[in-house]
């Protein structure tokens, strides 16, 4: 039973651009963001699992902070070795009961879920997902996001969810409009509308000079947010094309709603 009312927690995400783009300088600065940051959850994505980067995330944590707090699940594409071997993440300094994946089809996209306890003795399900890439195809993500939410909703999910990731979708877009029929978006539920722009940084140069909001983090009305602003978005002091990645994150702060 829970023993306070209004727990709170802190929720982080990025997508870290694979191993592209000058990973080994770059990650330095994602670790002493992270580490600034320090948030109860990590959303990660384009993680390359076979080069290690998200344990290597988890364990620099833990070793600079000395002690483990920080824990670690994963999943890499379904149908990798066709569709890319990168993958998604989720790394947390709360207690991660359960986990688990859902393919969502097209290029091999998954979502991961974990299960995770607070102090209190809430239950949270917290996602880390990618959807699909290809601009024209609106109608993909939309698919992608009713299935993910079809799954959190499915009878044994937890009444506290988060939805975190590359969405690759613009605030206008259709998989965003599906999902803000049962969620908040953390952004704009403090400012009032989404980010001008989570892609890119000046680390590379898209077609034709785009920018724009591809990344969210969505929470169920069991959450009222707090705060919530970009991060990662601060180059290295010597080296103004270089970032932690080429988007940027988001970091909120939520607390369970007293009648939750």
């Amino acid at each position: 039973m829970p023993i306070a009312p209004f727990p709170m927690l802190t929720i982080a995400t990025l997508n870290i651009n694979n191993y592209e783009n000058h990973w080994l300088e770059r990650r330095e600065l994602l670790i002493a963001e992270i580490l600034n940051l320090q948030p109860d959850l990590l959303a990660l994505q384009e993680v390359r699992i076979s080069a290690g980067q998200a344990g290597w995330i988890c364990s620099q944590l833990n070793a600079r902070l000395g002690q483990q707090q920080y824990h670690l699940v994963q999943q890499r594409r379904s149908r990798w070795w066709r569709s890319g071997r990168d993958g998604v993440a989720l790394i947390s300094r709360l207690p991660m009961l359960a986990h688990d994946t859902i393919s969502l089809g097209y290029d091999g996209c998954v979502a991961l879920r974990a299960n995770i306890e607070l102090p209190t003795g809430y239950m949270v399900d917290v996602v880390s997902t990618h959807l699909h890439r290809p601009w024209r195809q609106p109608e993909v993500r939309e698919e992608q996001m009713m299935k993910i939410v079809g799954w959190l909703n499915d009878r044994g999910g937890a009444s506290h969810q988060i939805i975190a990731g590359s969405l690759n979708e613009i605030p206008s877009g259709m998989a965003i409009a599906y999902a803000k029929q049962q969620y908040l978006s953390a952004y704009a539920a403090v400012h009032g509308r989404e980010p001008m722009a989570t892609w890119p940084t000046a680390m590379i140069r898209s077609e034709n000079d785009w920018a724009g909001c591809l990344d969210y983090i969505f929470v169920n009305h069991a959450f009222k947010v707090i705060n919530t602003r970009l991060i990662c978005t601060t180059p290295h002091p010597e080296n103004d094309t270089l970032y932690p990645s080429d988007h940027v994150g988001l970091l909120t702060q939520l607390q369970l709603r007293p009648s939750a």
